[in-house]
């Protein structure tokens, strides 16, 4: 793996994927296209949507655990507010966070996330 590749996927999973890919790059444009072509070729998906996965793990985490309601999960994860949470969790999982427990199909991820 291009260590480019690596320290970009260890500092998104350090913090929780709330950092900016030009803060990774240090706004180096032509770096950031190096970085999301390797990037791409050995992960599979581009850094802003690894970003946005693991963003969307700790708020699942939260979620999971329902100690919160969805507008503190969205901002203790960083989010701009509980609609773009909710809008991010529809894009990855397809059901919105409040139908979350409703769904047979993810009774078995959150038994993983507790």
């Amino acid at each position: 793996m291009p260590n480019i590749v690596k320290t970009t996927v260890e500092t998104l999973f350090q913090n929780s994927g709330n950092i900016a890919i030009n803060t990774i790059v240090n706004a180096d444009q032509s770096l950031k296209r190096k970085l999301e072509r390797q990037f791409l070729d050995t992960v599979g998906v581009s850094p802003k949507q690894l970003s946005k996965l693991v963003r969307l793990q700790t708020a699942l985490k939260l979620l999971i655990n329902q100690k919160e309601t969805l507008t503190n999960i969205a901002y203790t994860s960083n989010y701009y507010d509980q609609s773009h949470f909710i809008k991010d969790f529809k894009e990855f999982t397809g059901i919105r966070p409040s139908d979350f427990f409703d769904e047979k199909s993810m009774i078995l991820a959150s038994l993983l996330y507790k």
